[in-house]
């Protein structure tokens, strides 16, 4: 897998939108730094969030983060916490949820191809080997 050159971090891919302020942009961006181990396997060019909330500080506010990811659907996380930090901090966990699930699910499980190949040299894994032999026997 090679490194990405250009990582995406919350500063650089977040936006603002509906009901927050840029001044409270940084503020946002601190309350969503953790996502940015998640959001560094992704180029930050095809990368993009946006915060938003409906009925700020009123009760039934709801808070969305939406996500963008170049060759991927869009994940979308809602909170309606009554407070507005813990409404922030429930839509950015279920996001950083949501991308490792979506990594998982790229990844294969098994990669017989891999396996029967074996390592470096065209020879099979000695495990692999032993399985090959029990099962021919």
């Amino acid at each position: 897998m090679s490194a990405v050159t250009n990582p995406a971090t919350v500063a650089e891919c977040l936006r603002v939108g509906a009901g927050f302020s840029q001044g409270d942009r940084n503020w946002i961006v601190d309350q969503f730094a953790p996502l940015d181990a998640r959001l560094a396997a992704f180029h930050a060019d095809a990368t993009e969030l946006e915060v938003s909330v409906k009925d700020r500080d009123a009760r039934g506010q709801k808070v969305t983060l939406e996500c963008w990811i170049a060759g991927r659907q869009k994940i979308v996380t809602t909170s309606a916490e009554e407070d507005l930090r813990a409404a922030l901090n429930d839509a950015r966990d279920d996001l950083r949820r949501r991308l490792n699930d979506a990594k998982t699910r790229q990844e294969p499980r098994h990669n017989k191809h891999v396996r029967e190949i074996g390592q470096p040299g065209g020879q099979a894994a000695p495990a692999d080997q032993e399985r090959a032999d029990a099962e021919t026997a």
